[in-house]
């Protein structure tokens, strides 16, 4: 088996901890709710949740939104203003109006017909959101231990003005790829093989050099399989992979994946 060359890292919580910064962003949106309107903020963040993967899943772009892998809860505070395919277009003019609908009838599911709130809890979760670029802890002390010995390439699914925006709200995090991909550029997404064989172009390396690292068990390692590529399950609830699609390696977290090199 060949040395490995160069790593493929997925982005969104493999490094930056994405689950963390939107729990945090609807906390806080739904503390301000209750002190306006004394409603629940728990249950209001499940009915905004519930009520915006509804509405997401009824536009007309959903198709392209889910091969690039956009997620209803990024459209809660995407803006979507690239224009590198006609459907962001759709999603610039959706995005505002989406906010807010998923927001006012979330209320409505707990009884508060109040759609002038609703578009200030949109806006308000929004910038919650943008206010909380959070990366794990060892994030950068992996990256660091890596960058010099191999060719590093991050691959995220998602819209490209709001992957872009994720990475730049990071110091210093961009610096440590050779190349980042994005789905929405590419105009494919994981676990689709054009999207990993366009990765290995970029990186001059064969797939058997190469290794994936994320958590989604269905774009990061279902992709990587597909293509015959070693990979690395970083796996943060314990979940337990099907036989179908069980990875290489399987860690709890990033800096496990340092003792994984050292053995390939």
């Amino acid at each position: 088996m060949k040395p490995i060359k160069a790593i493929i890292f997925d982005l969104d919580n493999t490094l930056l901890w994405d689950e963390k910064s939107i729990h945090e962003a609807f906390q806080e949106t739904c503390r301000v709710a209750y002190e306006s309107v004394n409603v629940n903020a728990s249950a209001l963040e499940s009915a905004v949740r519930e009520s915006s993967e509804h509405l997401f899943r009824a536009i007309a772009c959903y198709e392209f939104a889910k091969m690039i892998e956009v997620t209803h809860l990024e459209a809660l505070w995407g803006r979507f203003d690239s224009r590198e395919h006609p459907s962001f277009l759709e999603l610039e003019q959706f995005a505002p109006i989406y906010q807010k609908e998923s927001w006012t009838q979330g209320l409505l599911q707990l009884g508060i017909d109040d759609p002038l709130l609703g578009e200030v809890l949109a806006e308000r979760f929004a910038r919650e959101r943008r206010e909380r670029p959070l990366v794990y802890e060892t994030t950068f002390e992996v990256l660091d231990a890596l960058h010099h010995k191999y060719q590093l390439l991050l691959m995220t699914n998602g819209a490209p003005d709001l992957q872009q925006e994720k990475v730049d709200s990071i110091p210093g995090l961009a610096a440590y790829f050779d190349h980042i991909l994005i789905s929405g550029s590419f105009g494919k997404g994981k676990p689709d093989p054009t999207i990993f064989e366009h990765a290995l172009n970029l990186l001059g390396t064969t797939v058997e050099e190469t290794i994936m690292v994320g958590d989604n068990l269905d774009t990061d390692i279902k992709g990587a399989l597909a293509v015959g590529m070693r990979n690395v399950w970083i796996n943060h609830h314990n979940r337990t992979a099907p036989i179908h699609n069980r990875p290489n390696y399987e860690i709890a977290t990033l800096p496990e994946l340092l003792g994984i090199l050292k053995l390939e």
